[in-house]
């Protein structure tokens, strides 16, 4: 019998693999903040619905608000946002049976986090760079299939992340088995400083990226957090079209325009046109996770003695598009050019 998953934020990320494993047979419970959302996945007339190119199907699962969650399970995914980790990390707590464990499919270093509440030893790292949106109560667009990594914190090759590993292959095919999983998070922390980026402007990621005279703002944004994480010795690896080394100090303008060639290759035919941070600042009108995987790469910079200076300005952008003090616009991206 197939061990029970809850899955804790049923978000774009959650909620799609979340459904992809019910679908398969396995015993999944959703968590979630927002009642309607809840409401719509336990619903026998409605459910958890996923749409796009990918697949399109609905599963029915139980669901519930945080405060309303009963037992124990030995194993949780979290899904929430990465400003939203130590409180769902306390939260979900209670409910972590003792020899269980917490998978984070979330973007940043949550696993550190994670770690320091529910124990390194109950903490298990994954990476993902799929395409989701969630669109409304019940309903997630699974825009385009993306990189899916798997592996212990320590690195070590475990039972348990062998069945892991298993176990997501339902989602992903080609998900792959890591003895360094934080390798893959520091390259989606490099890559993702592109997607921050797009989201002060208007055009999505594929335009973004291609316009060529924005290629030194790319090379400059990754190469920040690229020093950082070799002053961290962590080597970052790449996926799906970013190559860490062509915006490593010394690589060429012309290795930097064939890795963003081969990103705008990857987000082109994508439902999925924009980033989730974008969707974030023009459409939900909520904060980002900026303070959770840029700002922290700046303070480690500051430790290094490595000035982030694009990364700090482009911080500071994003808050005042929060705070309602700048609009969104492809001239943002100019300015943090000029920075």
């Amino acid at each position: 019998m197939k061990e029970r998953i809850l899955i804790w934020g049923a978000g774009a990320i959650g909620g799609t693999v979340g459904a992809w494993l019910v679908r398969a047979g396995y015993d999944v419970s959703f968590v979630d903040i927002v009642p309607e959302h809840v409401d719509a996945i336990r619903a026998p007339s409605r459910g958890l619905t996923i749409t796009g190119p990918v697949d399109e199907f609905t599963v029915h699962a139980p669901a519930f608000l945080p405060a309303d969650v009963n037992g124990e399970w030995s194993r949780i995914f979290l899904a929430v946002k990465a400003h939203h980790t130590r409180d769902a990390c306390e939260a979900l707590l209670p409910h972590l049976a003792a020899d269980g464990y917490v998978l984070s499919l979330q973007n940043g270093l949550c696993e550190q986090v994670i770690a320091q509440i529910v124990g390194a030893r109950r903490t298990v790292g994954a990476f993902v760079n799929f395409g989701a949106d969630w669109i409304k109560p019940g309903e997630i667009l699974y825009g385009n299939r993306g990189a899916v990594v798997v592996g212990e914190i320590d690195g070590s090759e475990t039972p348990r992340i062998r069945t892991l590993f298993e176990d997501i292959k339902h989602f992903e095919p080609d998900a792959i088995l890591t003895d360094d999983i934080f390798s893959y998070l520091w390259g989606k922390l490099a890559y993702g400083s592109l997607l921050f980026a797009q989201a002060v402007g208007e055009l999505g990621i594929a335009d973004c990226l291609e316009r060529p005279e924005l290629l030194p703002l790319w090379r400059a944004i990754a190469g920040e957090v690229l020093r950082v994480a070799q002053a961290e010795r962590v080597k970052p690896r790449g996926f799906n079209g970013f190559d860490p080394a062509a915006f490593q100090p010394g690589a060429t303008d012309a290795a930097a325009r064939d890795s963003v060639a081969a990103m705008v290759a990857f987000n082109r035919p994508n439902a999925k046109t924009h980033s989730g941070i974008w969707r974030d600042l023009a459409v939900r009108k909520r904060r980002t996770e900026v303070d959770m995987q840029i700002k922290p790469v700046v303070d480690l910079g500051r430790k290094h003695g490595i000035a982030c200076v694009k990364l700090d300005a482009l911080c500071r952008m994003i808050h005042e598009i929060e705070n309602g003090e700048r609009s969104l616009s492809d001239r943002n991206l100019n300015e943090l050019l000029d920075a």
